[in-house]
């Protein structure tokens, strides 16, 4: 008689099973026995009685609410809500008024936008007025109308189109009478 790989032995009899002892000691671990009637019930954990905690989601005072406008993304409408502006797609508005914006290298923004701050390193075309403000950077390109009060512009930032510096509001400590602050331009 061949005798293969599977065979189950000389005599062709199926293996005995081992006790159930032994498959216990196999597995490292007891079968599952019901516990006796008489024994003492184990101690069970009791539920919390207090209400989960819930996460604080109120904004800490140094929290602005941000917008960020991802690459690939394109926004088209108005925005009236969010304290800065972060452009790294596209964003195709008539009138944003936040806080700060910024425009990232693969951002461009068209349209009009009222800020307090700018930072332009991508591309803007249309009216800007930054209250405060305005910094092109290397990479950034403006056309179109600029209104700012302070105005920086790194070495390779392209500006084509109409710049008008603000003077200092009249009531800032920073305007005397006679003599009131020129506004800034710095070249960098």
């Amino acid at each position: 008689m061949a005798m293969g790989i599977f065979t189950r032995g000389k005599d062709n009899q199926p293996p005995a099973d081992p006790a159930p002892a032994a498959r216990e000691a196999d597995l490292g671990v007891p079968v599952f026995r019901p516990t006796p009637k008489d024994a003492p019930p184990k101690a069970v954990a009791p539920k919390p009685s207090a209400a989960p905690a819930t996460p604080d989601i109120a904004p800490r005072p140094g929290d602005r609410r941000t917008l960020v406008v991802g690459r690939g993304i394109t926004l088209q409408g108005t925005v009236t809500d969010a304290e800065r502006l972060v452009v790294e797609g596209t964003v195709d508005s008539r009138m944003i008024q936040a806080a700060e914006v910024v425009v990232a290298q693969s951002g461009v923004f068209k349209g009009e936008i009222e800020v307090e701050t700018a930072e332009i390193a991508g591309t803007f075309d249309g009216s800007l007025t930054a209250r405060g403000s305005l910094t092109l950077r290397a990479t950034g390109t403006i056309a179109g109308t600029v209104r700012c009060r302070r105005l920086a512009v790194e070495e390779g930032g392209q500006l084509s189109g109409q710049v008008e510096m603000l003077a200092e509001p009249a009531g800032s400590a920073a305007t005397s009478l006679r003599d009131p602050a020129p506004p800034v331009l710095t070249v960098v």
